[in-house]
Formats: C-alpha cells, sequence, structure tokens
C-alpha cells in the first residue's frame, strides 16, 4: 500500500481514538484510490487538509445518532470520514458508479464502518428506497439543482448540508429564488472547523418546509 501523508496535530482532536482507522482510510485513497482514479495522485499530498479532515469537521451540523445521506459520494468524501469521526451516525452512500461503488463497498468492508451503507444510483433512482432527515454532498453541482435532487431522498422538513467553498454565500444568493420554489424554508451559510483546522470549512444548509409533499418510501436507518 502507497504511504499516506501523516496526519496532522489536528487530526487526533477530530477522530480522537479512531485516528488509526482515518489513517487506515487515507491509506486506501492514496493507494487504490488513485489507482481506480477516484482521487488524482496530486491530491495525495494534501489528503488530509483538503479531504478528510475538511469533510470531518461538518460532522458538528447532525445531532447524535442522525441518519444521513452523502450524495454523490464518489471516493467516500464527505460521508466515510464523518461516519469514522462519529461512529453514532448511520451513513448512506449514494454513487451512480459502478467502478465507484464497488471500491466504496470494499473500503467500507475493510475498515469495518458497521454505520455505512453504499447505494449505487442517482437520487432519482432511489425514490422509494432511501429517505433520510438529512443529506449532505461535496462538490456535486450547484445548489438548486442538488435541492433538487435531494428532494427525491429527503424527508418533508428534512436538511441538506451542502459542503461550499469561498462562494457559498454568492451561490446562496444566485439561487435563492428557485430555492424558494423548491419549498425551501431556512437558507443559511454555516462554518465549521473554525479554530481546529487551517481553513474553516462553509456549508450551505438548506432546511425543507414540513409540509411538501412525503417522498413515498421506507425511512431506513
Amino acid at each position: 500500500m502507497v504511504d499516506a501523508p501523516t496526519p496532522p496535530e489536528c487530526a487526533g482532536r477530530i477522530f480522537g481514538a479512531r485516528l488509526p482507522l482515518a489513517q487506515t482510510y487515507a491509506g486506501l485513497l492514496a493507494d487504490t484510490g488513485v489507482g481506480h482514479g477516484l482521487i488524482g495522485p496530486r491530491e495525495v499530498p494534501r489528503l488530509w487538509d483538503r479531504h478528510l479532515l475538511n469533510c470531518a469537521v461538518i460532522e458538528d451540523a447532525f445531532p447524535h445518532g442522525a441518519v444521513v445521506a452523502d450524495l454523490g459520494s464518489g471516493a467516500g468524501l464527505p460521508g466515510i470520514p464523518l461516519a469514522i469521526a462519529r461512529p453514532d451516525l448511520h451513513m448512506h452512500l449514494v454513487e451512480p458508479m459502478q467502478r465507484r461503488t464497488e471500491w466504496l463497498r470494499l473500503a467500507v468492508a475493510g475498515l469495518g464502518l458497521d454505520n455505512v451503507t453504499v447505494h449505487r444510483g442517482r437520487a432519482e433512482e432511489l425514490r422509494g428506497e432511501l429517505v433520510t432527515p438529512y443529506v449532505t454532498a461535496r462538490a456535486v453541482a450547484r445548489l438548486a439543482t442538488l435541492a433538487t435532487w435531494t428532494r427525491e431522498i429527503l424527508e418533508p422538513g428534512g436538511l441538506l448540508v451542502a459542503m461550499k467553498g469561498e462562494r457559498a454565500q454568492t451561490e446562496l444568493e444566485e439561487d435563492r429564488a428557485r430555492l424558494a420554489r423548491l419549498g425551501v424554508t431556512v437558507a443559511v451559510v454555516t462554518t465549521h472547523g473554525d479554530g481546529v483546522v487551517e481553513a474553516p470549512v462553509r456549508t450551505v444548509d438548506l432546511r425543507f418546509r414540513p409540509d411538501r409533499p412525503p417522498v413515498r418510501g421506507r425511512r431506513v436507518r
């Protein structure tokens, strides 16, 4: 296995006793993750800051025991770092590409993450199969498009926690009218990891109205 970079000091504050598990995941990303084209080789030196820590610090967006879907999970980001940092969460990784879901299933099994389930398909294809109160996503689509997809698997009154960069507020303002038409009643930018990681992370948190017609399906746990 290719050696991953040494984790920074703050990684211990985020992952605690499960830091060795996060290191194993980093090793998988650096090795077969690169080999399968899930991340580029240039990303390996910045695996911790740009990927694992960047994703794990949004854990404070979810209450204890929450069921969360990671839409367009790719290499398991942010879902796997969240599942490692918060073993109380029930993570559902949603990814349409077969080679990625195959890698995800092997990675989840190898890490022994019994709080993670992998689903192959797009959100609309999982309508009726997967219904959760929380959805998150990283670098998948613009807010309005992401919100449209999210509605397929999100409970009425549910929360989308969309990881965004420096343009989070700008993108929110540009898409605010479309989001309102989709049933979003609360839309705020939240900062995570301030004082913990070098570059705090911004999410746009979208709450859908509770009286939205429910998505038919079985709520997962």
